[in-house]
């Protein structure tokens, strides 16, 4: 099975893979009957003046499952070429179209992604029945289309001085969001090299769907059982140096992964929005860990759930390890850079005197009882004004272009066989 991704800010990425014969065979049943109706040239859907044959529905659908990414049944199909029909009638009377070159460029780097040549890239694709002329269609229309989008509604999603302040919560009021799904992964000496591989093959994934099937089985945060998915954070809460990294990603979008202590993780960003409410930030945070003997052991994961259950605050942790050596009970402060970034990411996810039992040390043999103790606000100014007015400039343009395909939705002419 091959890997391969997209372009980093219009093409996701997802599994390339030959189809199996069984598909293939399907696939050709369904064309076959209906070339007994029609040509495979004929149109299938006729969007204001311009036509969708069944060739290019056939096509399509073979591209996307070729790839592995969602989005392949007929009808998605459909609607995915009435939306690029519409697109390019815009782009078309806007005078606005991808340059070859350009094009090249994008298949040369949807193909290096996957760690291989753009030849054998779109062999691969035509062993699968997938033109060379369907993919250059396909990176046309991203290209294209992103540039359009850029020059329509660029000056007007360019976010304010003020409007930034905001979002760092620096004004009193107002801040960014984020909704992201996660998967950490537990690293010991002898399994680090199958995790790295693992979380390699898991930052290629497209999809929601596929994501939080990844964090269900390998994912040792408690988020597990909800497929890694987390509640709304505070950009501000996160680590100072995970930040950036996710104000970079695009909405689906999954980080590369991220080396920690004794784990690797994975974030994908399902959500980005600006509030009213005010987002501190804080320059010191008290935190304790209580480490406990035994690792992630069935047996020290239920003892951890009874401790969470008998402590309130973390001063009780005091009582807890009293006639114990002094290095199993850690009281810390220290400021959001000075954090690890395993313990920082998981305070992120606590309130005042909250509980994570997700980290490890001592090479897996230790399980960290992690409790959030006091935050001390700040304005100091940590994340990079240009990432935040970079973030609300894309969350802006998607949100034009997506009011302006639902209008151009509305006003078209839309005829299906």
């Amino acid at each position: 099975m091959q890997l391969i991704s997209g372009f980093s800010r219009f093409i996701r990425s997802g599994w390339l893979k030959p189809v199996a014969p069984a598909l293939s065979a399907a696939l050709l049943t369904i064309a076959a009957t209906q070339a007994q109706a029609q040509s495979l040239f004929s149109p299938a859907i006729k969007v204001n003046q311009d036509i969708v044959t069944w060739y290019e529905l056939e096509q399509r659908q073979q591209f996307l499952t070729a790839l592995g990414a969602p989005g392949s049944t007929e009808e998605e199909v459909r609607e995915a070429l009435i939306d690029q029909r519409l697109r390019k009638q815009a782009m078309r009377e806007a005078g606005i179209e991808a340059s070859p070159e350009d094009v090249q460029v994008g298949i040369d780097e949807f193909a290096a992604r996957g760690r291989l040549s753009t030849d054998e890239f779109l062999q691969l694709l035509a062993d699968s029945g997938v033109s060379r002329e369907t993919v250059r269609d396909f990176v046309a229309d991203q290209l294209s289309w992103r540039d359009f989008v850029s020059s329509r509604f660029l000056s007007q999603s360019r976010p304010t001085e003020d409007e930034i302040n905001r979002a760092m919560g620096q004004a009193g009021s107002g801040g960014l969001q984020v909704l992201m799904s996660e998967i950490i992964i537990p690293v010991t000496p002898q399994t680090v090299a199958q995790a790295e591989l693992l979380a390699e093959e898991i930052a290629q994934l497209q999809g929601f769907d596929s994501f939080s099937s990844a964090a269900a089985q390998y994912s040792a945060a408690g988020t597990r059982n909800d497929g890694g998915r987390l509640e709304w954070l505070n950009l501000t809460d996160l680590p100072p140096a995970l930040q950036p990294v996710i104000l970079g990603l695009n909405k689906g979008d999954i980080t590369q992964p991220l080396s920690l202590p004794n784990a690797i993780a994975l974030f994908q960003l399902r959500g980005l929005r600006e509030t009213s409410t005010s987002t501190p930030r804080y320059s010191k945070i008290d935190y304790a860990i209580y480490n406990m003997a035994g690792g992630r052991s069935a047996e020290t994961l239920a003892r951890a759930a009874e401790l969470r259950e008998q402590v309130d605050t973390c001063d009780d942790l005091y009582g807890i390890a009293k006639g114990q050596q002094p290095e199993v009970l850690q009281r810390i402060e220290a400021s959001p850079s000075e954090i690890p970034r395993d313990v920082a990411l998981e305070l992120s996810k606590l309130d005042l005197n909250e509980v994570s039992t997700t980290l490890t040390g001592n090479n897996g043999q230790t399980l960290k009882f992690l409790m959030l103790c006091t935050r001390t606000l700040d304005r100091g100014e940590e994340t990079s004004r240009v990432d935040v007015a970079n973030a609300l400039t894309q969350q802006r343009l998607q949100a034009f272009a997506d009011s302006l395909l639902e209008q151009m939705r509305a006003d078209a002419t839309i005829i299906e066989q």
